[in-house]
């Protein structure tokens, strides 16, 4: 006799209400991406594609070439990452391997704060308390990359840190143990031995922290400056993508200029390039993951 086991009546809300939000959320997916290719085709009918790829961006003038854009965004990425990485990487490592149980509790929610904090007041403080102490080592523009850059890369330090300390407390205790028999100190088990282990979900959360970055848009927007630059000085002021839509998102372009629709093209631009370095986590978290019993 084959008993079979009747659904409760809260099973399927459940199930529904969570198959409702999994096609909600791809719903919304491809309304932002239609939007963005409908208000954004039309620009291409002024301007060609090699024109958009080119080197300069004056929409004023005429020239789409979103080389500056995509080059301030990649500048201050790049800075926020040097900082981020070793920094959260550290903490994570602190976090997991040194940390006692006391101090962890302490410590992990204090660091998760700084995610807490609004962006605009990162870009203030860039501006206000980064920049005039950079000035007085360096020769630099009110607005630069430097400052945001820096500043960016303390915003997404909770974000490397977090997944990364999660990652590693994930690593089984038997390969740490092991590790010790052999007679190995704390340093070398947490080098050689939890972060290979853990590679694949340090390398998401450095991911996720690059695409928390390209992103950005208060601190680069307050910041960095609004000058579409095409130069790798830190030092000089730029405009990132983000920073552009800001910019002219405020209203001051009528609905279907060709500036309006610079917009669109912009951000289908940053979906594109956030798309890419989502599916790049996702190979590498193929790559290197480690399933253990």
């Amino acid at each position: 006799m084959v008993l079979t086991k009747r659904r409760r009546p809260g099973e399927f809300i459940i199930e529904s209400l969570l198959a409702l939000c999994g096609v909600l959320s791809v719903a919304i997916t491809v309304a932002i991406v239609g939007t963005l290719v409908y208000d954004g085709s039309g620009l291409f009918r002024d301007v060609s594609f090699r024109e958009f790829f080119g080197s300069t961006w004056s929409p004023r003038n005429g020239q789409y070439g979103i080389a500056e854009l995509l080059a301030g965004t990649i500048l201050v990425s790049a800075i926020a990452i040097t900082v981020a990485v070793p920094l959260g990487l550290a903490a994570a490592t602190y976090l997991s391997e040194y940390a006692r149980p006391r101090v962890r509790r302490v410590l992990k929610p204090m660091l998760e704060i700084l995610a807490g904090v609004p962006t605009v007041v990162y870009g203030f403080f860039a501006l206000t308390v980064v920049t005039p102490l950079l000035q007085k080592f360096f020769q630099i523009n009110i607005f630069n990359a430097l400052s945001a850059g820096l500043v960016m890369g303390i915003m997404i330090i909770p974000t490397v840190a977090s997944v990364s300390e999660d990652a590693m407390r994930a690593v089984p205790q038997s390969l740490r143990e092991g590790a010790y028999g052999l007679g190995a100190g704390r340093r070398r088990v947490a080098v050689r031995v939890v972060i290979p282990a853990a590679l694949s979900g340090i390398a998401a959360g450095v991911i996720l922290g690059i695409s928390r970055a390209v992103g950005e848009t208060m601190i680069v927007a307050v910041a960095a400056g609004s000058t579409p630059n095409l130069t790798a000085n830190p030092l000089e002021s730029i405009q990132t993508m983000t920073g552009y839509i800001a910019q002219i998102a405020l209203g001051e372009s009528p609905r279907g200029t060709a500036p309006y629709k610079s917009i669109f093209v912009v951000g289908l631009t940053l979906f594109v390039l956030t798309l890419v370095l989502n599916l790049i986590s996702v190979r590498l978290v193929r790559r290197f993951r480690q399933v253990y019993q």
